[in-house]
């Protein structure tokens, strides 16, 4: 068997025993944990265009390390030209071992790469402790070849966690190091 990813060890050696010494947890279950990571692709244009969706498609394959699935239009709406059952974009989910390997290379490398990158939000939250980012450009991902992807695509990333709240969640994802935006009343100076 492989390594572990840096980041589950990390978590396996001091997250853990942080999140426990913050919010002081009695049963090891209730410490939060990240379950799963989704990504997602909608791609409108594939309407009119499928060699579009057939490169989103190559894209989060390189971006995931895994086959995406096709995900379809659930109902048609003529003013689109969109039928019920058209593929419309792709999606995957990363587990284990891929999920904490692809949230060190979201946090070292990719984020670091945006244009302007002052940290992400820190509301982003859905009030169960599952946190949605959103990419405006795939380009920031070193393994996609830019000669081959020239159309600007963006997608959405959601990470789901086991915790109950936003804060325990926020504070999971801080310890792996998610760069925030600082908190309101809060400066980098102090």
């Amino acid at each position: 068997m492989a390594d572990k990813p840096r980041l589950q060890t990390a978590y396996e050696d001091s997250i853990r025993s942080q999140l426990v010494e913050r919010f002081g947890y009695k049963n090891p279950h209730q410490v939060p944990r990240l379950e799963k990571i989704t990504l997602n692709m909608g791609v409108g244009q594939a309407i009119g265009d499928k060699k579009i969706l057939d490169l989103a498609y190559d894209a989060m394959t390189q971006i995931a390390g895994q086959k995406p699935v096709m995900t379809v239009a659930r109902k048609s709406i003529a003013n689109f030209r969109l039928r019920e059952g058209m593929p419309i974009g792709c999606m995957v989910t990363l587990r284990r071992q891929h999920m904490y390997e692809f949230l060190d290379r979201m946090v070292s490398i990719v984020l670091p790469r945006v244009r302007d990158f002052r940290g992400i939000s820190r509301k982003a939250f859905d009030r169960r402790g599952n946190y949605t980012m959103g990419l405006t450009e795939q380009l920031v991902f070193p393994e996609l070849n830019p000669d081959k992807f020239t159309r600007p695509q963006g997608m959405n990333i959601t990470y789901v966690t086991s915790a109950k709240t936003d804060d325990e969640a926020r504070a999971l994802l801080e310890l792996f190091g998610m760069p925030f935006k600082a908190a309101p009343g809060k400066s980098d100076a102090a």
